[in-house]
């Protein structure tokens, strides 16, 4: 299997590390810039700013921690010890909101979530999700049933080590319960202290409606990035109108955002990019043209390409809150520093011009946005 020479871990491993927080030297060895253009000697940024959104009733970092790979999708599942130390890391860093699922392992995101957060309780926001059924460790299809929405909540916050879930998801939509069912279930805990704040993931606008009718919702959560952009086309504006805030996954496009691949990258068949549309060889051969126009963009920024993508996320819209996953320290830091990346109107409105102008393959089509998945 080939891989890109540009490799994210390869300019990443020349960085410096300074104090037990594993901060990132802005002055060492660690330049993407380097790799791309020998004239270039400027370290992307690596530090980060403070900047707060909203969420329903939270305020969270403009960029939260996805903890789904930590349970083992695009890899194995890591070591819990090695896990709680880079979430601990993460909010000695000013990450404060954190994004997981009981589906993930099953059950084992959460208990390292709950495990690493415990001494921070009072300082972060955790989200998690219900909406499937087990035998023990095994996915037996969805149920969002009152009944069982209760007992996934329980399950959760035990898991978790806390009183309340600051944001609870509807994780895929259960097409035996009505959606009005699922949220006045969620209300009814919300009453009762259990949780804090409703949101959905992956659902129809019609659906949206008809939840925040009977309980408001706090955030949407989808697929988006600079190559998976159908949510701009009823999803984002919807958002906007009911003053819902939007989480999106897949920030960095399952990876291929952060110039680790080149065109002859061959997906790995025991984890999840395997069998993806837009990992097929002919579509990394078109889709790796957004990837290099977020290179470019890097030059200019003196960042790293996963950053143009992250930063350019956060710009579109100010109730737009990424949450990148990661297993490794390096990334993680990378991954906040693009809260540093700040682009002009004029930049903006240039960089949208040379996405538009990319023809991709292998992502949603506009109708998709109108079905509940």
């Amino acid at each position: 299997m080939m891989k890109s020479n540009i490799n994210r871990r390869n300019f990443l491993q020349k960085s410096t590390l300074i104090s037990a927080g594993l901060l990132l030297s802005t002055t060492g060895l660690f330049s993407f810039a380097r790799n791309v253009n020998k004239a270039s000697n400027n370290p992307p940024i690596s530090y980060s700013k403070k900047i707060n959104r909203k969420i329903g009733s939270l305020e969270v970092s403009a960029i939260g921690l996805g903890c789904m790979s930590m349970a083992g999708v695009y890899n194995p599942p890591q070591d819990k010890a090695e896990m709680v130390k880079l979430i601990r890391n993460a909010v000695e860093n000013g990450v404060d909101f954190f994004d997981t699922a009981e589906v993930y392992g099953p059950f084992y995101s959460e208990e390292i979530v709950g495990e690493a957060l415990k001494p921070y309780r009072n300082k972060v926001n955790i989200a998690s999700k219900f909406g499937f059924s087990y035998n023990g460790n095994n996915v037996t299809g969805r149920d969002s049933s009152p009944q069982h929405i209760r007992s996934a909540v329980e399950g959760s916050l035990k898991r978790l080590q806390i009183e309340s879930i600051d944001l609870l998801y509807l994780h895929r939509m259960d097409p035996n319960v009505r959606i009005e069912d699922i949220a006045g279930t969620v209300k009814e805990l919300i009453n009762e202290g259990k949780v804090i704040n409703f949101g959905l993931s992956e659902v129809s606008p019609e659906t949206i409606r008809k939840a925040h009718a009977v309980q408001p919702v706090a955030a949407l959560q989808s697929e988006y990035s600079m190559l998976e952009r159908v949510m701009e086309f009823d999803i984002l504006p919807l958002c906007e109108e009911l003053g819902i805030a939007f989480v999106p996954w897949g920030p960095l496009c399952r990876g291929m955002l952060t110039g680790r691949f080149d065109e002859n990258y061959i997906p790995e068949p025991d984890f999840r990019r395997a069998g993806v549309p837009y990992f097929t060889p002919e579509a990394l051969q078109a889709n790796l043209k957004v990837t290099d126009l977020a290179k470019e963009w890097a030059l200019k920024k003196n960042a790293t390409p996963a950053q143009i993508a992250l930063a350019w996320l956060t710009a579109q819209k100010p109730f737009i809150v990424p949450i990148p996953g990661t297993t490794n320290q390096n990334h993680l830091m990378e991954n906040i520093g693009a809260l540093n990346v700040e682009f002009t109107n004029t930049e903006l409105k240039e960089l949208r011009t040379s996405l538009e102008a990319i023809p991709t393959i292998g992502f949603r089509n506009p109708e998709s946005v109108f079905q509940n998945l």
